[in-house]
Parts: C-alpha cells; structure tokens; sequence
C-alpha cells in the first residue's frame, strides 16, 4: 500500500505546485507591483524620492495574494528638480532628517533582493512592474537603474500591467481609489499618495482581477466539463 507523504514534504510538494502554476500562469513573468512618488513627472529631470514594491503569490488553488510591501525613501539624485505642486501632493519634505532616505542605488537594491529571491522559488525567469498607470513608475524605475549603471535588474524593461486597463475592463473605472471600491474594498483618501498604502491598494485591486477571472473561467470550465 502507497504511504502517505509526510505533512513537511507534503508541504514541499504544495509550494513547488504552486511556484510551476504561478510561472505557467504569467508565461514566466512574476507579477510585482510597484508604486513610486516623485519629486515630478519627468523621472529625467525629476528625483525619485519613495518606491514600494509588492510580490504576488499564489496559493494550491492557483489564486493569488499581495505578500507583505517592501519599501524605502531615495535620496533626491545631484542635480534633480523638485516641483513644489508634486512635494505637496505626496507630503514629502525631502530634507527630513528623519525620513532615512537611501542613495538611489542603495534603494534599488533594497527593492530588487527579495524580488529576485521570489524569482528563484517560484521558477519564474523575469519580474514584470504592475502598476496604475505603470509607464510612469516603470519611467522612474528605468530611469534610476540608468542613472546608477545597474546591470542587475530583475524587472522586464519595458512590458507591464496596468490596473487603469484591468480596473476599466473588470470594474468600468480607471481612477485607482473608484477601481478599488468597486472591487467592494475600502479607499482611504488620507493616506493615498502614499507608496506603500498605493502599493497595498493596487496589489489587492489586480489580485482581485486575477482571482476574479479565474472564478469565471472555473465555471465555464465546469459548465463545458461532459457528464459522466
């Protein structure tokens, strides 16, 4: 008689299913999300002054879930521009000798580690940025890899999702806080502009996408599935 697998290998066993799904699902691509707030809006000229980023997981059932964020402060690079109107919006005072800003490459690294390290156990060959209007924090990530000559980057260059794009096909709204309440969750205008409460926010918002579709294609599937 075949023996049941003990519970740690068994465990094993789960967490390697769920790593092939997660690379079979997104044909090799890890889902990230990422959030940066700026100094402006051209990541050229402007400083990148936060970024958070968001892995996505994915459970036995083939679902997935934001894992906790992973953030930081950048110091303004030499040289940079400040507009005052975007300093205002997002509440940063660049100068804050408590704010614990890293030099940019500093802060790339704090970012890139465990997203790589997610690469490796879920066997999946390249990171790609989710984002809300994600050429613009793909822009400044782009642009801040450039400027410290990083050759290590776990992020695809240039491909992305946008949850302007999957909130106005799943929901009919493309601004992030109106996508994120009628997802039926709550939207908490004091702390937006935020990288790390964007980040949380745009990462429950495409997991519910993701969950969402599958919940479909999982009845239409069952619906298809011949009576025996």
């Amino acid at each position: 008689m075949r023996q049941a697998a003990p519970a740690c290998y068994a465990g094993v066993m789960s967490i390697s299913s769920a790593a092939t799904r997660m690379a079979q699902r997104f044909r090799g691509f890890l889902p990230v999300i990422v959030d940066v707030e700026t100094g402006g809006f051209d990541c050229e000229r402007h400083a990148l002054l936060e970024i958070a980023a968001c892995i996505v997981r994915m459970d036995e059932d083939g679902f997935v879930f934001p894992e906790p964020v992973v953030s930081t402060h950048v110091e303004a690079f030499a040289g940079s521009e400040l507009d005052p109107r975007s300093l205002e919006i997002t509440g940063i005072d660049p100068g804050h000798p408590f704010r614990g800003a890293l030099p940019e490459r500093e802060a790339l690294e704090v970012i890139f580690k465990p997203v790589r390290a997610a690469l490796r156990a879920n066997e999946c060959q390249r990171a790609i940025l989710v984002g809300h209007n994600a050429a613009f924090d793909l822009g400044f990530l782009n642009a801040a890899i450039r400027r410290t000559a990083h050759k290590r980057s776990p992020f695809h260059p240039f491909s992305c999702f946008d949850t302007v794009t999957l909130g106005g096909l799943a929901f009919g709204q493309t601004v992030l806080s109106r996508a994120v309440e009628a997802s039926g969750r709550v939207w908490d205008a004091r702390e937006a502009h935020s990288a790390v409460y964007d980040t949380e926010r745009t990462a429950e918002l495409f997991c519910d996408i993701v969950n969402r579709w599958k919940r479909m294609s999982d009845i239409t599937a069952g619906a298809m599935s011949p009576v025996v």
